[in-house]
């Protein structure tokens, strides 16, 4: 039975709809399509024709991975469709050396939508890189918080003897299931993200510098435990209202490696009304 030619016919979707003029290519003459030709984008990914057509007919099936990645360039993809592009032809989609500590402007965007909710986003080695309004009235100041680098996995294992050090007092977050698992889960989470940047010097010298200033995030990191963090139960001492009971949402958005944190009222509790009184405050 013949192989779809997922590769093919990706390649001549995204060709049709490519815009000539965007390409830097003049648009002259009568077009029987409103895209790309073939032998244009040729051109612009530095092969013959007869290799394109035949990459699309699905008679040349093992392009390199130089190949497809000339011919996302030409077709100006998107990363989420330059790695579709990749898995077609069955190979691994590129990866970005190191962790971005730039606030993406999609994720700025919906954390000022959620103007009303605690949100925080962390690049996706847990480096705080923004965070609105309501975060500050409720989980506090970050500037207080004492984390070498604003890192929340260098704050929670920045001491060898005790668990949470006067420096990071103004921490005020709790794991409802204990602070070991709250560990475990953070510990799992950023194995994934050192899997997926093993040539990031910066994060292979924050794994080293907490894993020498703290013996429980050595031995939680020697395990080997990998997964991203689930929601969680967390308990927040205010000092304005007291205890709040709070659930750890974690939002991620399409082709972006960051975090982003959400505190949402527990069911049950008197949470939606201490953080109504809290953004009532702020208005006022």
């Amino acid at each position: 039975m013949a192989t779809t030619n997922y590769f093919g016919v990706a390649l001549r979707g995204w060709r049709e709809r490519s815009s000539p003029l965007e390409s830097g290519l003049k648009a002259a003459g009568d077009r029987r399509i409103t895209g790309l030709r073939r032998e244009e984008l040729a051109r612009l990914a530095g092969l013959s024709v007869d290799y394109v057509v035949r990459l699309e007919q699905g008679r040349a099936r093992n392009p390199s991975v130089q190949v497809v990645g000339a011919l996302a360039r030409a077709l100006r993809l998107s990363p989420a469709e330059r790695d579709h592009l990749f898995r077609c032809a069955n190979l691994l989609p590129p990866t970005v050396s190191e962790v971005s500590l730039r606030m993406p402007a999609r994720a700025g965007s919906l954390m000022d939508r959620l103007d009303g909710t605690p949100v925080a986003v962390f690049a996706a080695d847990w480096t705080l890189i923004g965070w609105n309004a309501m975060w500050t009235a409720v989980i506090g100041d970050p500037a207080t918080y004492g984390w070498p680098e604003d890192n929340l996995v260098r704050g929670m294992f920045r001491s060898v003897d005790g668990r949470r050090p006067e420096a990071i007092a103004a921490w005020p977050v709790r794991a409802r299931d204990g602070d070991e698992a709250e560990e475990r889960a953070l510990v799992a989470d950023l194995r994934v993200t050192a899997s997926a940047y093993p040539a990031d010097a910066r994060l292979a010298g924050l794994i080293e510098q907490t894993a020498h200033a703290s013996s429980r995030f050595a031995r939680l990191w020697s395990s080997g435990t990998v997964g991203p963090i689930a929601a969680e139960h967390k308990i927040v001492e205010h000092p304005l209202v007291g205890s709040l009971e709070l659930e750890l949402e974690l939002l991620m958005l399409p082709g972006m490696d960051v975090r982003i944190a959400t505190y949402l009222p527990v069911l049950g509790t008197d949470a939606d009304r201490k953080l109504n009184d809290l953004r009532e405050g702020q208005r006022a």
